[in-house]
Order: C-alpha cells, then sequence, then structure tokens
C-alpha cells in the first residue's frame, strides 16, 4: 500500500517503514517527480501505454480505444520511418524534450489542471484518463522498482474542489478520471482522501494535546483549507467525520503565481503595456491567453491560424513593432510552457533573494528581465485576496477560531506568500511545514489506516 500525492507540481510517494511514513526516491536524486509528459506525438500516448498495462487489461482497453490505437499505431510507424523515438518522458526529461523542440512534439504539464474543466468532449475526457493512467503507470513501475514488490494499493490525494464551473458535477468527473487512470494501470483499491486534511494528519503526529488546526495547502493547481480537530487520542480512529469542521478550496495554486509573473514581469517585453500608433493601449487578451496554460480553450484559440493573422495585423500597428515580433515569434515556436516555467524558475529564486534575473536570449538576443519579490506580490494580489478569502471560509464554517494554523504546499516556501499569511493572522501561530512531503506523508498515514 503507497500514499500516492498526485500533484499539480509533482508527483510523491510514500509508504509506512517503522510506523512512520517514508518517501520513496523516484529518481536517483529526489522524492518528487514533476507532473510532466513529453510524447513524440499526442496519437502515440495511448499506444504506449498500452504496451504498459497488465495483460488481463489490454484487451478491455483495446476495446475501449480501437480508433484511437489503430491511429496512434499509423503515426508511430510515420515517426519510426524517421528515425524518432516513439517512447514517452516524464519529469525533467519531460521539460527538456519541450524545450530542445519547443514547436514540435505533446508536451502537458500539470494534467490534473485540466480534469475536472467543464465542457470537455468524450474524446478530450478519454485523452485525459490516458495521459494519467501514463504518468501512473511510471509511476507505479518506479515504486515497485524501489520497494521489489507488486504495489496494489493506494490513497490519492485529491483538492477540496477541481477546476470546474459545475461544482460537484466538475469534482466527480476528476475522481472518476482518476480513479479509471489508477485501475487501469493494476492499483485494485483506490482511496482518496482531501489534501489538506492529509497535510493535517502529518502535522497531528506533533501534537500532544487537542488543537484546532487551520490548514492552508498552496499546491500547485490549487489552495484548499481545512479546519481540523486533532489530537493524539484522535489519529487512530478511521473515521475522522466528525473532526473535519470546515473546509474551503478555490483553483489557484502555484501555477497562478507564475503566469501572473510571466504577465507582469515577462511579456512587457513582447508588447504588452505598449502603445498603437494610436496611443491606445496593445490589446491585452493575447497576452493573457498565451500565458494561460491551464485553459484548453485559450490555449488553442492564442495558436489558431486566424489568431496570427491578428497577430501580424497588430505588428503593423504597433509603434514598438519588434516587441510583437516576439509575441509571434512566440506564437509560432509554442513558447508558452516555456515562458511560464521561466517565471517559475524566476518564482524559485525570489525565495532565496530580492531580485532576480530571468534568461530569454533564447528567444531574443541579450533579452533579460529582472524580477522582485515586490513585483510578486503586486502580480499576484488578486490571487492572495483569494486565499485569505477562503480561509476566512473555513474559519466561518467552523464557527470557532484555529490555535494554529498550518501552512503546507511547494509555493508556500516564497517569502512573499508567508509575509502575506501571517499578516491575515498576526494572533495565531503560524507553523510551517515540509513543503513538499506534508499530504504524501499524511495520504501515507492514511493508507495504513484504511487498508492495514
Amino acid at each position: 500500500m503507497i500514499g500516492f500525492d498526485y500533484g499539480t507540481s509533482n508527483c510523491a510517494v510514500g509508504v509506512m517503514e517503522n510506523n512512520q511514513p517514508a518517501l520513496i526516491k523516484l529518481t536517483d536524486n529526489s522524492c518528487y517527480l514533476p507532473s510532466t509528459l513529453y510524447a513524440p506525438s499526442r496519437e502515440i500516448i495511448v499506444n504506449w501505454l498500452y504496451q504498459q498495462l497488465p495483460s488481463q487489461e489490454q484487451q478491455t482497453f483495446k476495446e475501449l480505444r480501437l480508433m484511437p490505437l489503430q491511429k496512434g499505431q499509423s503515426v508511430a510507424r510515420e515517426l519510426a520511418l524517421d528515425g524518432i523515438s516513439t517512447e514517452l518522458s516524464f519529469g525533467h526529461g519531460a521539460l527538456a524534450a519541450y524545450l530542445a523542440e519547443p514547436d514540435e512534439g505533446y508536451y502537458i504539464k500539470s494534467p490534473k489542471s485540466f480534469l475536472g474543466a467543464s465542457g470537455l468532449m468524450p474524446q478530450q475526457i478519454n485523452l485525459f484518463e490516458d495521459i494519467v493512467a501514463a504518468m501512473m503507470s511510471n509511476i507505479k513501475s518506479l515504486t515497485e522498482e524501489k520497494l521489489n514488490r507488486e504495489v496494489t494499493q493506494t490513497v490519492i490525494g485529491r483538492p477540496i474542489n477541481f477546476q470546474g464551473l459545475k461544482g460537484e458535477e466538475s469534482n466527480l468527473q476528476a475522481i472518476s478520471v482518476l480513479t479509471n487512470a489508477a485501475k487501469r494501470v493494476g492499483f485494485r483499491d483506490v482511496e482518496f482522501q482531501y489534501e489538506p486534511v492529509a497535510a493535517g494528519f502529518e502535522f497531528e503526529s506533533t501534537l500532544d494535546k487537542e488543537t484546532k488546526v487551520l490548514v492552508v495547502d498552496i499546491g500547485g493547481g490549487t489552495t484548499d483549507c481545512s479546519m481540523l480537530l486533532m489530537g493524539p487520542e484522535f489519529s487512530l480512529l478511521n473515521d475522522r467525520t466528525d473532526h473535519l469542521l470546515g473546509h474551503s478550496g478555490v483553483r489557484i495554486g502555484g501555477n497562478d503565481f507564475d503566469i501572473q509573473l510571466a504577465l507582469k514581469g515577462l511579456m512587457p517585453e513582447f508588447g504588452l503595456d505598449s502603445l498603437l500608433k494610436t496611443n491606445k493601449p496593445v490589446p491585452s487578451y493575447s497576452y493573457w491567453q498565451a500565458m494561460a496554460i491551464n485553459n484548453i480553450n485559450d490555449q488553442t484559440e492564442f495558436y489558431s491560424q486566424s489568431n496570427r493573422r491578428y497577430l501580424q495585423q497588430l505588428q503593423r500597428d504597433a509603434k514598438q513593432p519588434e516587441l510583437i515580433e516576439r509575441l509571434l515569434l512566440l506564437q509560432e515556436q509554442k513558447l508558452s510552457y516555456r515562458m511560464v516555467n521561466g517565471a517559475e524558475q524566476g518564482k524559485i529564486a525570489l525565495t532565496e533573494s530580492d531580485l532576480t534575473p530571468i534568461d530569454l536570449t533564447d528567444i531574443s538576443p541579450e533579452l533579460s528581465v529582472t524580477v522582485s519579490r515586490e513585483l510578486m506580490a503586486k502580480a499576484a494580489h488578486q490571487e492572495l485576496a483569494t486565499i485569505a478569502n477562503i480561509m476566512q471560509q473555513a474559519i466561518e464554517q467552523a464557527q470557532c477560531q484555529p490555535d494554529v494554523v498550518f501552512v503546507t504546499g511547494g509555493t508556500a516556501k516564497s517569502p512573499v506568500i508567508n509575509q502575506f499569511l501571517t499578516k491575515q493572522m498576526p494572533n495565531t501561530p503560524v507553523v510551517i511545514g515540509d513543503h513538499f512531503g506534508s499530504v504524501t506523508a499524511g495520504l501515507t498515514r492514511w493508507a495504513a489506516r484504511v487498508f492495514g
């Protein structure tokens, strides 16, 4: 049995060792594998997955995906004739493959962000299910290789709310995708636990008395808040429903901070906030679309031929056409992920420094942009205000004040975020947990409870 954090930014797996959760090294250097996938062509993902499935699953899967499998086989043959590998890449390898040739192949970061999206066609849902299954198959294989045994039971973390306009219907859609994918790749028993609740379980192991804990989990794609009644006398119970006093969640996370930093910090070098020859501002919508890597519709529209013609006309109308030329290059070479990744690296660097340069010389010679913590705070002011709001919602729902605030999630490493959260509750102790490992450890503890 394992605890499985299928995260928006990273994946991690934990097992119990000597009654304590231990994270497994998924690579030689890290317990965390970035939630990214690269394929030479989108059509071959289904074929790669088919080859990885347990033999008893292959026939059923073939019946479900007959036409995509046939198309994938045709594309795979064409790639082979061109001497191109039909293997998939994951984690850092996927990002490296994308950055080497951004306009080739198929790259996806944080597919979890799309699972609850409204208006998906059945074919799109099937594609996301196959992407998730491929990533889970890779994680499962790495885990079994490290443990030298088969893994068939898992507790998977989930946010309070997945992205989607239809509330619980969107949540059910996302859970269905995750469940189908997990069972397809060989997990026999699959349970789910709220990510902030799981993080709370890990914090609970440090408590020596009954405590009301407000857990704030700022992940890659969502921020979730749970007010929990915790303490050593509760930790061995299998049903903790009565101890979840209030919770709220929103689809705002580390990806959104990256996008906002890219927009406010980098996009001015591509023409945002510049002027047309008429002295009117250059329209900003294309810049939002370009950076909206977590919105399928915006990305599709930005990379359309009609939008290219629009941007070409925009360049002719601009006072500084050389800036719009960079935006055209971004569109032509499909550099959205490249730009947001640059902003993400800048955000990470700002954890240690007030200022940091972001190198963009691969896009334009001598182009480098310096960003600051102050700029990041201004860029993310709306996201921060929303996080403050859901913290208050969880407290109001619980009808009591927390004794302590426990903060976890990779984005929470940022001093900008830490300072903001501390200001929200100046009279309550704020404990900063293991930014990446708390959720996985808590999921692992819960797996031991429900499967033990």
